[in-house]
């Protein structure tokens, strides 16, 4: 009964259109409707078009307008993610006895595309908290889901994915993090480093060694904020993804229940690899609503501006550079909606086809986005043009969850194996 309140609110609101999504377009642009080509609705059932109407309308009214003061004043907007939890989406994935929306991943995909064309920094911090709160919804005792998931989905607490560490980032299964069990508590020692949210968050996911070296000797264990021994280092100055703070996570003889640890020893990095695998989705589908709202800031653009005479909607190259945009996109938002499906099948290529996803999607929307900033060009480069602020913003996806090299590992392993 708990996502009755949620979905029930997002099924009223589906009837209202995004017609503020102007909002993050220049202010000297006018809306012109999203050509039908690019249409992200294309292929959705009628319940999947009603959430997507409800993210692009909150993320018009209460993310856009308010994108840029968050990336300048690396404000965290805490007011404005419990709103979004408010429609269901701070556990769209989340079973809805402990308080989730129990949406499917191709829903909960189709949502964040659309969040993050009002603010990509913002979604992409919304997706990781999912993905916490997924994780212990999925591989928590009753006990455990309990305690943390419905506050999580309320996001009344916010939570954080810990494995990266400063000596282990691509390598995550030989991170030097310690649990030693002491009587009913694990002693943490070692640190974490680029953690989303640390040190304003509530919920610490983390990756320690309880065993011997490699991926079986990791378990996870969940940290409270204000455990004794937990601490955090300085806030990270960034290029983007400015609007949610990035901090080390320091352990220092910090004692944790035992009834904290998620599933048995040894199964943390089974535990941390499943939450990549949707997260992976997650970020390219942020991924996607960044490249969709660049591909309209340069239509528009071309639309309006005039050089030698003639606006650059005339000028073929550009024609031809907007198409192979178009293109691109349509392109990744198809392949990340397959592996959406397949990852919530539980199919056997889920994995190569999160990891593909996640490759292509954030490289080529990556590029649609500076190609859309060259479009502008030197009113693209200015902070008061939203497109900047995309490119800042979309440019990490192609490192974390991940860094697309290892994707092209993963994808070629899996192909030589199988062969």
């Amino acid at each position: 009964m708990a996502a009755v309140g949620p979905l029930a609110r997002m099924a009223r609101l589906g009837h209202i259109i995004c017609r503020s999504h102007r909002l993050i377009f220049n202010r000297s642009s006018q809306r012109r409707g999203i050509a039908s080509c690019i249409d992200p609705a294309h292929g959705l059932t009628d319940e999947q078009k009603e959430f997507q109407k409800v993210a692009f309308d909150f993320a018009a009214n209460e993310m856009a307008p308010y994108m840029a003061e968050w990336d300048q004043k690396e404000m965290f907007p805490v007011e404005t993610m419990r709103k979004a939890a408010q429609l269901g989406f701070g556990g769209i994935y989340v079973q809805p006895e402990v308080g989730g929306s129990g949406l499917s991943r191709l829903d909960t995909s189709v949502i964040f595309e659309a969040l993050s064309t009002g603010c990509t920094s913002t979604t992409a911090y919304i997706s990781i908290h999912n993905m916490c709160a997924w994780m212990i919804d999925t591989f928590g005792n009753t006990e455990q889901r309990e305690k943390f998931c419905p506050e999580l989905c309320s996001m009344e607490k916010f939570a954080s994915y810990c494995l990266t560490e400063p000596g282990s980032g691509s390598d995550a299964a030989s991170l030097l993090t310690t649990a030693q069990q002491k009587g009913d508590h694990y002693i943490l020692n070692g640190s974490k480093a680029f953690i989303s949210g640390g040190g304003d968050t509530d919920v610490y996911v983390v990756m320690c060694r309880t065993g011997g070296r490699g991926a079986k000797g990791i378990s996870c264990l969940v940290v409270e904020k204000g455990t004794p021994g937990l601490s955090f280092g300085k806030k990270e100055k960034k290029v983007g993804w400015n609007s949610q703070p990035t901090r080390a996570v320091i352990f220092e003889d910090c004692a944790v229940p035992v009834t904290n640890r998620l599933g048995e020893e040894g199964q943390g990095f089974t535990i941390a690899m499943k939450g990549l695998n949707g997260g992976r989705i997650n970020i390219a589908s942020c991924s996607l609503g960044a490249a969709h709202a660049c591909v309209q800031l340069a239509t528009d653009h071309l639309l309006v501006r005039k050089q030698f005479g003639e606006t650059l909607s005339n000028n073929q190259f550009l024609q031809f550079k907007l198409a192979e945009m178009a293109t691109k996109l349509v392109a990744s938002r198809l392949l990340v909606r397959e592996a959406a499906t397949a990852l919530q099948e539980n199919r056997s290529d889920a994995v190569s086809l999160c990891s593909m996803a996640k490759l292509f999607a954030t490289d080529e929307c990556f590029n649609i986005c500076n190609q859309a900033l060259q479009m502008h060009g030197g009113y693209g480069y200015l902070k008061d043009y939203a497109v900047q602020q995309f490119v800042r913003d979309i440019r990490v996806h192609q490192i974390l969850e991940g860094t697309n090299e290892v994707m092209r590992m993963i994808i070629s392993r899996n192909m030589l194996t199988e062969s």
